[in-house]
């Protein structure tokens, strides 16, 4: 028996002026509040429902029975409108009449002070066979707490209601996670909502039961960090909902929240509904990782341990491990942490575990998770941040919906706030504008997962997704939050490690994200100062094409009301217009690459008097210098990509079909990841042409390979000994089960008509994989045209690269031949 029994087993007197008097001075007076006001509720009511079970049990002459609270009454948590949740439980010898009776002398005072009231009349066994029937009865006799009458019926239930619990836990938490998850879908998510119901949607007090009964099978447990503080401030504001209202409610209305907020003693409805999202951000996120670990237990118990350890690829009791980057690998579903992973000495971690998790479609462990926090915390990131860490970041805020859940676990965790304090200002804003469907903070990631559909269109995926992580930053501060954004925004920019061209274009966005969308829709277009003074604040071709993406990403993110084909063809018109008289500016670039570094000249050298491939491997020094700030075009040789972390791997081969494909095949064979390349033909000693291909390269996971073996797979593959298609063939097939849960962008391949007067210049923009520059190789092999320079870039997930081809006669492709191969590239791409 619990020590709650123990002290309700008889009714304790009343103070005067009966229950009733008593229950309204408790809830007018100013203490106690809170915690201690509900548990005093409890008690008060206890003690008169003793007192009328002892009265009516000596009445009817029915010894053996005893009264229980069950749900949030068993749990000693009364708000001043709550039901009482009542069980009368019997012994079955008294007869039907008898118990009836007993029933009305409890149930009919309740009734007459106006109270509401969920009862029921039970023997043991019929309790027991309705929580095998019924989840919900079930759920509540968890939480069974004796009030008065026969303590060991009482104490016999509970002990019956845990191990019955625990024995169907297989199969009953699947079933309470499928009520919990038709909930959400029916009420929404608390933390978004401008009228919550605290109790039913998504990280509401509901959720939170829900917890406790999990915890309650000892199959998983929530992470406890918050937990309880979170449940007791959604209650606590239920209560002065109750009180300011006078009514059983949990909807927390907006004509209501300003004198709920004012009872709470907060600030304001704002601050009121920012704590309650933050209370239900906190459950949320428990729930999620709890229900995870839930599945991940009832998996492991479907496969017997015996037939687990002759599963192919397992050890038993071991999980397969299959990489997913370096540090990171999948387990059980989850992206964890390696065995050799040492955050405390990789500060790039925790994002390189969010980038991989994320494009994997997987979630990432919380110890993962919380490992990487603790070592941040004592070692955080440089300023400026490596480059390969900005890179992590795009890749992250490039995956599409799968960024979303990985941002959440990063943000409950403390880790977004320490990578960007900026972040915290606008951390569970609430928008009560209504066309807004989010937060602040998570309508900012909305837009990023938006602008990953939108990077085909651009030529800087990089800048697109930071602008759109950033273009919000400034709300909750002083004056125009485009303005103050801006100067915050280029202030993270310089955080990231961007440079000064760069940090120029995402302040120009976030300061102008909402230029476009009211300037078409509320300016004559036909207007020539209206097209001019749009021009004039966007600049240049690049960010006007970056604005117009970011324009629609954030429509989109904002709800259903604030984007339309009307309002998307206004916008694409403007655009059209500025672009055209930008075009005046602009001028055609010719491919031209800078002049050959020494090291080049020689390998060339070293090439032509070999035959054959030279290569030579550097570490790369970082940062690069920063360039001096000019004005972008937009087009790919005037918008360099800024420059990754990783090696610099030099290859000089003679001039001869294939080389392309050849080399890029074999770097992806060896899990190098291409970051940037350039390719030029260099004629050393006037002896034939040599083609040398710079590549800034990084290893996926593990060491770089050696140079030597490089060159040995290399001459292999010209020589049509080393099939590097079938190789790559069968590496997908067998990673095919780690397939992205959410679709990339398709490839967008397209002539960039008037860039170069020299060659016909292909852009090609898709999602970086494995083999991908070696298709592309291919592809332009097989068409025949000579690729007299190209420049990769891969920014984030996104390759963005450009090809300079011309024909067998080393003229411009015809504009018929140039279409068709865009769309033969396209295709084989797909």
């Amino acid at each position: 028996m619990t020590d709650s029994a123990k002290e309700n087993t008889g009714a304790q007197p009343l103070p005067d002026g009966g229950y009733a008097a008593a229950r309204l001075r408790l809830l007018q007076s100013d203490t106690p509040t809170g915690p201690d006001r509900r548990a005093a509720l409890a008690r008060l009511t206890d003690n008169w429902l003793a007192a009328l079970l002892d009265r009516a049990a000596t009445a009817a002459g029915i010894p053996g029975a005893a009264l229980v609270a069950v749900g949030g009454y068993g749990r000693g948590e009364l708000s001043p409108r709550s039901d009482l949740d009542l069980l009368l439980l019997h012994d079955g010898r008294a007869g039907t009449d008898a118990v009836a009776a007993l029933a009305d002398h409890l149930w009919y005072p309740v009734w007459d002070l106006g109270l509401d009231l969920d009862h029921a009349v039970r023997t043991p066994a019929e309790a027991r066979k309705a929580a095998r029937e019924d989840l919900k009865v079930q759920l509540g006799l968890l939480d069974a707490r004796h009030l008065a009458g026969d303590g060991e019926l009482t104490a016999a239930l509970r002990t019956a209601a845990y191990a019955g619990w625990r024995e169907t836990a297989a199969k009953r938490l699947p079933e309470l996670h499928e009520l919990c998850q038709e909930r959400a879908e029916r009420q929404g998510e608390l933390q978004f909502l401008l009228e919550p119901d605290l109790k039913e949607a998504k990280g509401g007090l509901r959720d939170a039961t829900a917890l406790r009964a999990v915890a309650a099978s000892w199959l998983a447990d929530a992470p406890r960090g918050g937990l309880e503080a979170a449940r007791t401030r959604l209650l606590d504001t239920r209560d002065a909902l109750h009180l300011v209202t006078g009514r059983a409610t949990d909807r927390l209305s907006l004509q209501e929240q300003s004198q709920v907020a004012d009872t709470l003693g907060e600030a304001d409805a704002d601050v009121l509904l920012r704590r309650t999202y933050e209370s239900a951000r906190t459950i949320s996120y428990a729930a999620d990782v709890t229900w995870r670990e839930v599945g991940r237990v009832l998996r492991a118990r479907s496969v017997r341990p015996t037939l687990r350890g002759l599963l192919p690829g397992r050890a038993a009791g071991k999980g397969d491990r299959s990489p997913l980057a370096e540090g990171v690998v999948e387990l059980d579903g989850e992206a964890v942490l390696a065995r050799t992973a040492r955050p405390e000495h990789d500060p790039v971690l925790v994002l390189r575990a969010a980038a991989a998790a994320a494009q994997a479609g997987l979630p990432l462990a919380t110890h993962a998770i919380r490992r990487c926090a603790a070592a941040s915390a004592a070692r955080p990131l440089p300023t400026p941040w490596p480059a390969e860490a900005r890179e992590q970041l795009v890749t992250l805020l490039g995956a599409g919906a799968s960024t979303v859940p990985v941002w959440e676990s990063l943000e409950a965790e403390g880790i977004v706030t320490r990578l960007l304090p900026e972040w915290e200002r606008v951390r569970c804003r609430p928008q009560r504008n209504p066309v807004h469907t989010w937060t602040v903070d998570r309508h900012l990631v909305e837009t990023a997962v938006r602008a990953s559909a939108l990077t085909r269109r651009v030529h800087r995926p990089d800048l697109l997704l930071i602008a759109a992580l950033l273009h919000d930053i400034g709300k909750g501060r002083p004056g125009d939050h485009s303005v103050a954004g801006a100067d915050i925004a280029v202030e993270v920019a310089t955080r990231l490690g961007l440079d000064a061209r760069d940090r120029s274009v995402i302040g120009s966005l976030v300061r102008h994200h909402l230029l476009l969308v009211e300037t078409a829709t509320r300016r004559d277009l036909d207007d020539p100062a209206t097209v001019g003074a749009v021009a004039d604040a966007v600049g240049d071709p690049g960010t006007l094409e970056l604005l117009h993406a970011l324009t629609e990403a954030d429509a989109l993110a904002t709800g259903p009301a604030a984007w339309s084909a009307w309002r998307g063809g206004l916008v694409a018109d403007l655009v059209d217009r500025v672009a055209a008289r930008l075009a005046g500016e602009s001028e055609g670039d010719d491919g031209a690459a800078d002049e050959p570094t020494a090291e080049q000249e020689r390998l060339a050298v070293e090439a032509r008097r070999t035959k054959g491939p030279v290569l030579a491997l550097h570490a790369r020094a970082e940062p690069p210098p920063e360039p001096p700030a000019d004005t972008s075009t937009g087009t790919p040789a005037e918008t360099p990509a800024q420059q990754p972390v990783g090696v610099e791997l030099l290859i000089a081969v003679p001039d001869q079909p294939g080389v392309l494909p050849a080399a890029a095949g074999v770097l992806a064979l060896h899990r190098l990841t291409v970051r940037a390349a350039d390719l030029r033909t260099l004629d050393p000693i006037g002896e034939g042409p040599v083609l040398v291909l710079s590549w800034r390269v990084a290893a996926e996971y593990g060491s770089l390979p050696d140079a030597d073996r490089l060159r040995v797979d290399l001459v292999r593959t010209l020589e049509g000994h080393l099939d590097v298609p079938a190789r790559l063939a069968e590496r997908e097939r067998a990673y095919a089960r780690r397939s992205r849960a959410t679709l990339a962008p398709p490839p967008r391949v397209a002539v960039a008509r008037g860039s170069s007067r020299t060659a016909t210049v292909i852009e090609v923009r898709a999602q970086d994989a494995h083999g991908l520059l070696h298709r592309i190789g291919r592809a332009l092999e097989d068409a025949g045209v000579y690729v007299r320079s190209a420049h990769i870039s891969t920014l984030g997930a996104n390759a963005v690269d450009a090809f300079y081809v011309t024909g067998p006669d080393g003229r411009p492709l015809p504009e018929a031949a140039a279409t068709a191969l865009a769309e033969t590239l396209q295709r084989a791409l797909l």
